[in-house]
């Protein structure tokens, strides 16, 4: 999409009640290449969501990072910021969950309300993650008998 026309969607979206956010997203890895495609891949992925338009993404230059982890000497880490709007905080949610920002800014609108049945849906998506930790032993929620 052209960015004239990208810049009129996104003001049509936020009229119809859509949400602008900001994301930053960090990609870490030990190698400059590695870290730059994998992050330019990640942002392409966005791109493709339905119920969402990036209005805006600025990649910020690749550091090198000393020991990043104590068993790896150096490695390279790339920021993206990026600015979308999503048609629901359902959607943001799945967002957040699925694309792992560091940070998220809501810059519109300045209050949100959401009807019972995206409440519900919210809270559906965050058990279900915490279901699929689980599976993969990765966490879980712990049960007292």
């Amino acid at each position: 999409m052209d960015p004239k026309k990208r810049e009129e969607a996104v003001k049509k979206r936020l009229k119809d009640g859509w949400i602008k956010v900001g994301f930053m997203i960090e990609a870490m890895a030990i190698s400059k290449e590695t870290t730059e495609s994998a992050l330019k891949k990640h942002v392409e992925k966005m791109e493709k969501e339905k119920d969402v338009i990036i209005s805006r993404k600025e990649f910020k230059p690749t550091e090198e990072i000393k020991k990043p982890l104590p068993n790896i000497e150096k490695g390279y880490s790339q920021v993206v910021d990026v600015e979308l709007v999503a048609k629901s905080f359902d959607k943001l949610i799945y967002m957040s969950m699925n694309y792992g920002p560091s940070a998220i800014e809501i810059l519109e609108p300045n209050k949100i309300t959401m009807d019972f049945g995206e409440a519900q849906g919210i809270l559906n998506s965050i058990a279900s993650v915490m279901h699929t930790f689980a599976a993969m032993r990765g966490g879980g929620l712990l049960v007292s008998t």
